[in-house]
């Protein structure tokens, strides 16, 4: 069986490729079928009756719980089969909450792989044995144990609560052992440093959900989102990385990835066999396609958001001094971040302020009032202005209504729309008049006859919150998540799957002009096959070992890297960037003359069959002179 060993990362772990189905009989294309069941993949120590018993192996599980319905591996241990045994793969371990803040009152030693509980059954003593045998420890699955960790030397090293999880009912569907101690880092430290001496190997950053993928757990989707998860900065985040984990977003794409193999068994068999099936409705394989291609492009429109949850937005708050700008994001954070005076130019920092906004999260910029001046020191404030201005999301423009638009805002304006066009920028801007509770209704119509240069315009007023929401909505509307409805942002995509989504969609669209052209089935093919490997590397069933490790490679739980190792892993992914660019490129030129040779080919056989069927004409003309000389 072939295998592919993960050794830059030395994940010590084989990905099987799977075998090659046979090509079903010819279709009908009359309707498509529903989704087979998808069997995971299960590493080779794994018994065969896991993989038939399982129920999270059948795509139609109704829920996704981490837990299963019943324990096999408990059946198993009480019937008769043998138990199974490990085949290259080794046992890691790794501190999996987090470190480097404030000590938590509990932290979790986490151990996978085949010798977890025999690694385990080293250093963990359980508390109030009756009897004084030494035999192993023999844990019940999902079933907490009281006890003590010791050190090589028999000291004891903490108190801890020894959570098995045996196979396959674990994260990465292998013996599973967490031993909850002590949330120190000293701690964790010492109870991780017995387990490795005990015969465990620290694990690799991402290899526990690694094997989860390995292992048929989950697909290369969800996994990509339990890190997600993991750093969700927003409440939105982590609700969109949990539908992902939850499925959402892989089973459409594996609903049209089976869709497309499935036309691609239609076209392949009518290449041989055209004659002996039906005519092809080439209007309902459009339909389809249509189809298809809808879904992919609605997978795409959450690109943007996704964007906008991970990173979030940097908001700069600009204008002339005393206009209530610090009084602005003193009353949007709802903070007193700011130092707010009558005193002009009291702000010469930028000051910060953390919000969200529907669900994105935003980082307001209170920067000094920008104006002319021979204070050093506030000069270097004004320079900070400008630079943070221009290096923000949105910028909002605020000014006084009880001073009206004035000569200086004018300037100022000049001056940000300058600084945009000498850097290329496109930022937008807001201007925002506030102090509004100070001046009657009709004097501000006066102040609003300059938002034509704008891309949005709010009144507000700082000191009674009045305002604050339209400035929000504006806000939405301007990065475009004024085109979602109400809880229909649920997963989202990230780089890499709009990139693959982007190939798939231009594969859909090459085949559709080739059917309006009616190109032969040939380049159809081409097109289906194009579309189905570009959605098999968003789902990880056609996947190469150098994604993975760029995947996984960014987790990096209960773990901290040094600056130099920080700085080695970024020179590695550049030159793994640099390659992967080489290879495509090689890739497209080898692609470029298969396509050329095919074509070639195929000219060849058209050339060969019309002097055949001229043969044959001619020897029919010959038979039918001999005939009528005979008569």
């Amino acid at each position: 069986m072939a295998s592919l060993l993960l050794s830059p990362l030395r994940f010590r772990h084989f990905l099987y490729k799977r075998p090659k189905l046979k090509p079903p009989s010819p279709l009908s294309f009359t309707s498509f079928k529903p989704l087979p069941k998808l069997r995971p993949r299960f590493p080779p120590y794994l018994h065969s009756c896991y993989r038939s018993s399982s129920p999270l192996a059948d795509s139609d599980h109704k829920t996704h719980a981490l837990l299963l319905g019943r324990d096999e591996r408990a059946a198993l241990l009480n019937g008769s089969h043998p138990q199974p045994q490990p085949e290259n793969a080794t046992t890691i371990a790794a501190i999996v909450t987090s470190l480097g803040g404030p000590p938590g009152a509990v932290g979790i030693v986490r151990l996978s792989g085949p010798s977890a509980v025999a690694v385990v059954g080293r250093v963990f003593r359980p508390g109030r044995r009756k009897s004084k045998s030494k035999s192993p420890w023999r844990p019940t699955s999902h079933v907490v144990k009281y006890g003590v960790v010791l050190d090589p030397n028999g000291n004891v090293v903490d108190e801890v609560l020894a959570v098995p999880m045996l196979a396959p009912r674990s994260y990465t569907r292998e013996d599973v052992v967490e031993l909850q101690c002590h949330g120190t880092q000293v701690c964790l430290n010492r109870v991780l440093r017995a387990c490795l001496e005990a015969g465990a190997c620290l694990a690799e950053p991402g290899e526990f959900t690694l094997r989860a993928f390995l292992n048929g757990r989950m697909d290369l989707t969800q996994a990509e989102n339990v890190d997600k998860l993991i750093s969700a900065k927003s409440v939105a985040a982590a609700d969109a990385a949990l539908a992902a984990i939850q499925g959402g977003f892989s089973s459409m794409v594996k609903s049209v990835r089976f869709q497309c193999i499935e036309l691609l068994t239609e076209i392949e068999a009518r290449l041989d066999f055209d004659d002996e099936m039906p005519p092809l409705d080439t209007n309902q394989v459009v339909n389809k396609i249509h189809s298809m291609s809808q879904d992919v492009e609605s997978a795409l429109e959450t690109a943007n958001y996704d964007q906008l949850l991970q990173s979030g937005l940097q908001i700069a708050i600009l204008g002339r001094p005393n206009v209530g700008k610090s009084s602005l994001l003193n009353a949007w954070s709802k903070t007193e971040r700011a130092i707010v005076t009558e005193i002009a130019g009291t702000t010469r920092d930028v000051v910060e302020a953390s919000i969200t906004v529907g669900g994105i999260p935003i980082t307001l910029l209170d920067t000094a009032g920008i104006r002319e001046t021979n204070d050093v020191v506030e000069k270097i404030g004004v320079e900070r202005s400008e630079a943070v201005a221009m290096g923000a999301d949105i910028i909002i423009m605020t000014i006084s209504a009880l001073d009206g638009w004035s000569p200086e805002d004018s300037e100022l304006l000049d001056r940000i729309q300058s600084n945009k066009k000498s850097t290329g920028s496109s930022t937008p801007i807001i201007l925002v008049i506030n102090k509004i509770d100070c001046v009657a209704s009709d004097c501000l119509e006066r102040v609003q006859q300059n938002v034509g240069s704008f891309n949005k315009h709010v009144l507000t007023s700082a000191i009674t919150g009045q305002g604050i929401q339209d400035l929000e909505k504006a806000i939405l509307d301007i990065v475009g998540l004024n085109k979602f409805p109400a809880g229909s942002r649920r997963w989202t995509v990230n780089q890499r799957q709009c990139e693959q989504l982007v190939r798939t969609k231009e594969a859909l669209a090459r085949l559709k002009s080739s059917i309006e052209e009616e190109i032969p089935f040939d380049f159809w093919t081409i097109d289906l096959r194009e579309a189905a490997m570009a959605l098999g590397q968003i789902s990880g069933e056609d996947i190469s070992e150098e994604v993975l490790t760029n995947i996984f490679g960014k987790f990096c739980i209960g773990k901290e890297l040094t600056k130099e190792e920080l700085k080695e892993k970024e020179k590695i992914r550049k030159a793994k960037e640099k390659e992967k660019r080489k290879k495509l490129e090689q890739e497209k030129e080898l692609e470029k003359k298969r396509l050329e040779q095919e074509m070639k080919k195929k000219q060849e056989k058209e050339k060969k069959k019309r002097e055949e069927m001229k043969r044959k004409e001619k020897e029919k003309a010959k038979m039918k002179m001999k005939h009528k000389m005979k008569k």
